[in-house]
Protein backbone atom coordinates (compact mmCIF):
# COMPACT_ATOMS: atom_id res chain seq x y z
CA UNK A 1 0.00 0.00 0.00
CA UNK A 2 1.52 3.29 -1.09
CA UNK A 3 1.53 6.54 0.86
CA UNK A 4 -1.21 8.13 -1.25
CA UNK A 5 -3.61 5.30 -0.59
CA UNK A 6 -2.84 5.42 3.11
CA UNK A 7 -3.48 9.16 3.21
CA UNK A 8 -6.77 8.79 1.41
CA UNK A 9 -7.86 6.10 3.85
CA UNK A 10 -6.87 8.24 6.78
CA UNK A 11 -8.74 11.25 5.40
CA UNK A 12 -11.83 9.15 4.77
CA UNK A 13 -11.73 7.85 8.34
CA UNK A 14 -11.32 11.37 9.72
CA UNK A 15 -14.20 12.61 7.55
CA UNK A 16 -16.44 9.77 8.73
CA UNK A 17 -15.62 10.49 12.35
CA UNK A 18 -16.25 14.20 11.83
CA UNK A 19 -19.65 13.57 10.27
CA UNK A 20 -20.54 11.16 13.06
CA UNK A 21 -19.48 13.70 15.66
CA UNK A 22 -21.74 16.29 14.00
CA UNK A 23 -24.78 14.12 14.56
CA UNK A 24 -25.31 12.96 10.99
CA UNK A 25 -26.83 9.71 12.21
CA UNK A 26 -27.69 10.38 15.85
CA UNK A 27 -29.88 13.43 15.24
CA UNK A 28 -32.37 11.81 12.83
CA UNK A 29 -32.33 8.61 14.90
CA UNK A 30 -33.32 10.45 18.07
CA UNK A 31 -35.85 12.58 16.21
CA UNK A 32 -37.56 9.54 14.71
CA UNK A 33 -37.65 7.84 18.11
CA UNK A 34 -39.47 10.82 19.63
CA UNK A 35 -41.90 11.07 16.73
CA UNK A 36 -42.61 7.34 16.85
CA UNK A 37 -43.45 7.69 20.54
CA UNK A 38 -45.82 10.53 19.65
CA UNK A 39 -47.83 7.91 17.77
CA UNK A 40 -48.22 6.03 21.06
CA UNK A 41 -49.46 9.21 22.74
CA UNK A 42 -52.07 9.69 20.02
CA UNK A 43 -53.14 6.05 20.28
CA UNK A 44 -53.65 6.38 24.05
CA UNK A 45 -55.67 9.58 23.62
CA UNK A 46 -57.83 7.95 20.95
CA UNK A 47 -58.43 4.96 23.21
CA UNK A 48 -59.86 7.26 25.90
CA UNK A 49 -61.91 9.22 23.39
CA UNK A 50 -63.49 6.02 22.03
CA UNK A 51 -64.81 5.11 25.50
CA UNK A 52 -66.52 8.42 26.21
CA UNK A 53 -69.65 7.99 24.00
CA UNK A 54 -70.59 4.83 25.93
CA UNK A 55 -70.04 6.64 29.22
CA UNK A 56 -72.23 9.53 28.10
CA UNK A 57 -74.97 7.11 27.03
CA UNK A 58 -74.99 5.41 30.44
CA UNK A 59 -75.14 8.72 32.30
CA UNK A 60 -77.91 10.01 30.03
CA UNK A 61 -79.92 6.85 30.63
CA UNK A 62 -79.74 7.50 34.38
CA UNK A 63 -81.44 10.87 33.80
CA UNK A 64 -79.31 12.80 36.29
CA UNK A 65 -80.07 16.49 36.62
CA UNK A 66 -76.54 17.76 36.09
CA UNK A 67 -76.98 18.33 32.37
CA UNK A 68 -74.33 21.06 32.22
CA UNK A 69 -71.62 18.75 33.51
CA UNK A 70 -72.51 16.03 31.03
CA UNK A 71 -72.66 18.55 28.19
CA UNK A 72 -69.26 19.78 29.27
CA UNK A 73 -67.83 16.31 28.66
CA UNK A 74 -69.50 16.09 25.25
CA UNK A 75 -68.23 19.52 24.23
CA UNK A 76 -64.72 18.91 25.57
CA UNK A 77 -64.46 15.64 23.64
CA UNK A 78 -65.63 17.40 20.47
CA UNK A 79 -62.96 20.08 20.88
CA UNK A 80 -60.25 17.55 21.64
CA UNK A 81 -61.04 15.40 18.61
CA UNK A 82 -61.28 18.42 16.30
CA UNK A 83 -57.68 19.50 16.93
CA UNK A 84 -55.20 17.31 15.11
CA UNK A 85 -51.49 17.91 14.79
CA UNK A 86 -48.83 16.17 12.74
CA UNK A 87 -45.29 15.33 13.79
CA UNK A 88 -44.20 18.53 12.03
CA UNK A 89 -46.30 20.47 14.54
CA UNK A 90 -44.36 19.03 17.47
CA UNK A 91 -41.91 21.91 16.98
CA UNK A 92 -44.70 24.49 16.84
CA UNK A 93 -45.36 25.87 20.36
CA UNK A 94 -48.74 27.40 19.48
CA UNK A 95 -50.18 24.32 17.79
CA UNK A 96 -48.80 21.98 20.44
CA UNK A 97 -50.26 24.07 23.25
CA UNK A 98 -53.64 24.26 21.54
CA UNK A 99 -53.73 20.48 21.21
CA UNK A 100 -52.57 19.85 24.77
CA UNK A 101 -54.97 22.39 26.28
CA UNK A 102 -57.93 20.71 24.57
CA UNK A 103 -56.93 17.31 25.91
CA UNK A 104 -56.44 18.71 29.42
CA UNK A 105 -59.90 20.30 29.28
CA UNK A 106 -61.37 16.89 28.49
CA UNK A 107 -59.53 15.38 31.46
CA UNK A 108 -60.96 18.09 33.72
CA UNK A 109 -64.49 17.60 32.37
CA UNK A 110 -64.30 13.88 33.10
CA UNK A 111 -63.11 14.66 36.61
CA UNK A 112 -66.06 16.96 37.18
CA UNK A 113 -68.45 14.30 35.92
CA UNK A 114 -66.97 11.77 38.34
CA UNK A 115 -67.49 14.18 41.25
CA UNK A 116 -71.14 14.73 40.37
CA UNK A 117 -72.20 11.15 39.74
CA UNK A 118 -70.90 10.03 43.11
CA UNK A 119 -74.05 11.71 44.46
CA UNK A 120 -76.32 9.49 42.35
CA UNK A 121 -76.38 5.99 43.87
CA UNK A 122 -78.57 4.68 41.05
CA UNK A 123 -75.80 5.50 38.61
CA UNK A 124 -72.75 4.76 40.72
CA UNK A 125 -74.13 1.28 41.50
CA UNK A 126 -74.47 0.30 37.84
CA UNK A 127 -71.75 -2.22 36.93
CA UNK A 128 -71.53 -0.87 33.39
CA UNK A 129 -70.86 2.64 34.65
CA UNK A 130 -68.23 1.38 37.08
CA UNK A 131 -66.53 -0.63 34.35
CA UNK A 132 -66.44 2.39 32.05
CA UNK A 133 -64.95 4.63 34.73
CA UNK A 134 -62.29 2.02 35.46
CA UNK A 135 -61.52 1.80 31.74
CA UNK A 136 -61.22 5.58 31.48
CA UNK A 137 -58.97 5.68 34.56
CA UNK A 138 -56.75 3.08 32.93
CA UNK A 139 -56.75 5.10 29.71
CA UNK A 140 -55.74 8.23 31.63
CA UNK A 141 -52.89 6.34 33.28
CA UNK A 142 -51.73 5.08 29.89
CA UNK A 143 -51.87 8.61 28.48
CA UNK A 144 -49.67 9.85 31.32
CA UNK A 145 -47.22 7.01 30.78
CA UNK A 146 -46.93 7.65 27.04
CA UNK A 147 -46.54 11.40 27.61
CA UNK A 148 -43.67 10.82 30.02
CA UNK A 149 -41.97 8.52 27.52
CA UNK A 150 -42.44 11.09 24.77
CA UNK A 151 -41.00 13.85 26.97
CA UNK A 152 -37.94 11.71 27.71
CA UNK A 153 -37.27 11.03 24.03
CA UNK A 154 -37.97 14.63 23.03
CA UNK A 155 -35.55 15.83 25.74
CA UNK A 156 -32.92 13.40 24.48
CA UNK A 157 -33.31 14.75 20.95
CA UNK A 158 -33.38 18.40 22.05
CA UNK A 159 -30.20 17.90 24.09
CA UNK A 160 -28.52 16.30 21.10
CA UNK A 161 -29.23 19.17 18.70
CA UNK A 162 -28.15 21.80 21.22
CA UNK A 163 -24.91 20.12 22.29
CA UNK A 164 -21.60 20.62 20.50
CA UNK A 165 -20.55 19.16 18.10
CA UNK A 166 -23.96 17.75 17.08
CA UNK A 167 -25.32 21.30 17.10
CA UNK A 168 -23.23 21.95 13.97
CA UNK A 169 -24.98 19.19 12.05
CA UNK A 170 -28.34 20.22 13.50
CA UNK A 171 -28.00 23.78 12.20
CA UNK A 172 -26.00 23.30 9.00
CA UNK A 173 -27.19 19.92 7.70
CA UNK A 174 -30.54 19.00 9.26
CA UNK A 175 -32.10 22.36 10.07
CA UNK A 176 -33.33 20.75 13.27
CA UNK A 177 -35.97 22.33 15.48
CA UNK A 178 -36.56 21.56 19.12
CA UNK A 179 -39.60 19.47 20.02
CA UNK A 180 -42.20 20.70 22.50
CA UNK A 181 -42.85 18.99 25.83
CA UNK A 182 -45.99 18.09 27.68
CA UNK A 183 -46.20 20.16 30.83
CA UNK A 184 -48.19 19.38 33.96
CA UNK A 185 -51.63 20.95 33.90
CA UNK A 186 -51.98 22.80 37.19
CA UNK A 187 -55.79 23.01 36.90
CA UNK A 188 -56.05 19.26 36.53
CA UNK A 189 -54.22 18.73 39.83
CA UNK A 190 -56.91 20.54 41.82
CA UNK A 191 -60.08 18.82 42.94
CA UNK A 192 -63.02 19.94 40.76
CA UNK A 193 -65.24 22.48 42.52
CA UNK A 194 -68.85 21.64 41.84
CA UNK A 195 -71.90 23.34 43.38
CA UNK A 196 -74.00 20.47 44.78
CA UNK A 197 -76.78 22.68 46.19
CA UNK A 198 -79.29 21.53 43.57
CA UNK A 199 -78.81 17.95 44.70
CA UNK A 200 -78.62 18.35 48.47
CA UNK A 201 -80.96 21.34 48.78
CA UNK A 202 -78.33 23.25 50.73
CA UNK A 203 -75.75 25.81 49.80
CA UNK A 204 -72.17 24.67 49.43
CA UNK A 205 -70.28 26.01 52.46
CA UNK A 206 -67.72 28.65 51.77
CA UNK A 207 -64.08 27.73 52.14
CA UNK A 208 -62.42 28.88 55.34
CA UNK A 209 -58.81 29.80 55.87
Amino acid sequence: MNLTTMLRGALAAVAALSLSACGINSIPTKEEAAKAQWGNVESALQNRSDKIPNLVAVVQAAAISEKDILQGVIDARARATSINITTDDLSNPEEFKKFNDAQNQLTQALGQLRTVVENYPQLASQPRFGDLMVAIDEANNQINTERVRYNDLARDYNTEIRTFPSSIGANVIHGSKALEYFEADEAAKANPKVDMSQITGTQTPAATN
